[in-house]
């Protein structure tokens, strides 16, 4: 049976030599309110250009798991997150969009991003 972990893993990019583009959705992140004790409910969504290496998808959920029992601000578990996932996969690129569900009558989107020194993105093609 698996067990929540804090622990990341990669896998070598299959395509170094290319920009490409990662996108997950993860809908059914939780965490606990620091204040109240209460469930927090979020969609994170999370989008990267990878650069030498990629997250492994298992590692991701038992990852996401491990924040259940875990109380934060959304605004700190946010970061913590977008953290630990470019310091286990240095991206070129990574974006995390934490969509949490109303509370108090607030909802609650934090967007955080991070961007290696010296990548400079294609230019996007647009075809007619």
């Amino acid at each position: 049976m698996s067990q929540p972990s804090t622990e990341l893993e990669t896998f070598p990019n299959p395509a170094p030599e290319r920009d490409y583009t990662i996108r997950m959705n993860i809908p059914e992140f939780s965490c606990l309110c620091p204040k109240t004790g209460q469930p927090d409910f979020a969609t994170l969504k999370l989008e990267y250009v990878p650069d030498q290496r990629c997250v492994e998808l298992k590692s991701l959920k038992l990852y996401i798991w491990s924040f259940r029992d875990h109380g934060a601000f959304h605004e700190a578990v946010s970061n913590e997150i977008l953290g630990k996932l470019v310091a286990a996969t240095a991206p070129r690129f990574m974006r995390l969009s934490a969509k949490f569900n109303v509370r108090g009558g607030i909802y609650t989107t934090v967007i955080l991003e991070h961007r290696k020194l010296a990548w400079n993105p294609q230019a996007t093609v647009t075809l007619p």
